[in-house]
């Protein structure tokens, strides 16, 4: 059987619209959207479904979310009936996300004698029979260090799926190409096949991330014992949302989703039921100012708030003229906001 992406006609229609300069109409519902000169990052310790029910219909862009994988590794882990749980928050994601969102979900597809556990194969088959969002990718997240194996062929890779909620769901791949080495860039320009433009712009990184995890003794480490690297995350939120959106994480963990969301312009909610978790975000905020100090410019202002107030954007009936520049913007000065 021959590959159906060569006979997709969405993928053929969509490389037309490209070569006549057209826009997806997902970039259409957005085109006009600008910068944020303040964000505002709400930061909570709270249930899922508590503040899931605080947020309104619609309203979301993009939702980050590295559950509990429920194999007992502390209180919060712990979930008799995982999918009924699961299923409940898992509406409620679909429920908050504008008709472009999307929904990303960390997991793994490996499990043994862990009956009841909540690996993404449960979660997948709940999205494929309970709600109408698309699969949109499969991420494969490929990482060459790991823990060595005897009984199986050691892990070297985690999955990330990745749900639209329609048809318009937003997707920049511009944010996140990968450029070429200067010799395989002057060896595609000879081919008159292909446009200068795109070879420039650098490759799709397809959807198999060759990113290191983190090491006990990596500098990113604050201390959560699943803490996600900033480069995945950082590619999820740039390539799914745009500057002045919502991004949400309601299982905020080591709080490097707030981090990314400051760092790249947009407006963030993050809740998590383990208050521990705020010590590790204010580590996440030190190190965004110690490490990057010019990350930030002047004008990219943000504010921390530990309730969600309905004068977060989140709440907002925006327009093409007022989107993400009304709302949350009391502004704090450029120290960190370590009162969380």
């Amino acid at each position: 059987m021959g590959n159906r992406s060569h006979h997709n006609a969405g993928h053929i229609g969509m490389n037309c619209l490209r070569k006549r300069g057209g826009f997806h109409a997902s970039e259409l519902l957005v085109n006009n959207r600008r910068i944020p000169g303040n964000t505002c990052h709400c930061t909570v310790t709270m249930d899922c479904l508590e503040l899931l029910g605080q947020i309104p219909d619609n309203s979301v862009q993009l939702i980050v979310c590295d559950p509990p994988y429920n194999i007992q590794l502390a209180q919060w882990d712990i979930h008799a009936d995982y999918l009924t749980w699961a299923n409940r928050w898992l509406r409620e994601a679909e429920r908050v996300l504008c008709e472009t969102g999307n929904l990303v979900i960390f997991g793994g597809l490996q499990y043994q004698g862990e009956a009841g556990s909540g690996d993404l194969l449960t979660l997948i088959s709940d999205m494929r029979h309970n709600s109408t969002m698309r699969l949109a990718n499969l991420i494969v997240w490929n990482y060459p260090n790991g823990m060595s194996a005897h009984r199986f062929f050691a892990n070297r890779h985690e999955e990330i799926a990745w749900f639209g909620k329609t048809a318009k769901y937003y997707f920049d791949l511009d944010s996140v190409r990968e450029p070429y080495d200067e010799a395989t860039k002057a060896a595609y320009k000879r081919d008159k096949r292909l446009k200068h433009e795109s070879i420039d712009k650098g490759r799709n990184p397809t959807n198999v991330w060759h990113i290191g995890r983190l090491n006990g003794n990596s500098k990113e480490r604050v201390g959560h014992p699943t803490q996600k690297p900033k480069a995945v995350v950082q590619r999820i939120v740039r390539s799914l949302s745009y500057p002045g959106s919502v991004v949400l994480d309601f299982f905020a963990g080591s709080g490097i989703t707030t981090r990314v969301a400051i760092e790249e312009g947009r407006h963030s909610i993050a809740g998590d039921i383990d208050p521990v978790w705020r010590s590790y975000l204010a580590k996440q905020l030190i190190m965004m100012r110690e490490e990057e100090p010019t990350l930030l410019p002047q004008h990219m202002r943000y504010e921390i708030t530990d309730e969600l107030s309905n004068t977060h954007p989140v709440f907002l009936q925006q327009t093409d003229d007022d989107a993400g520049v009304q709302g949350c913007y009391s502004v704090i000065d450029d120290s960190i906001p370590l009162a969380i």
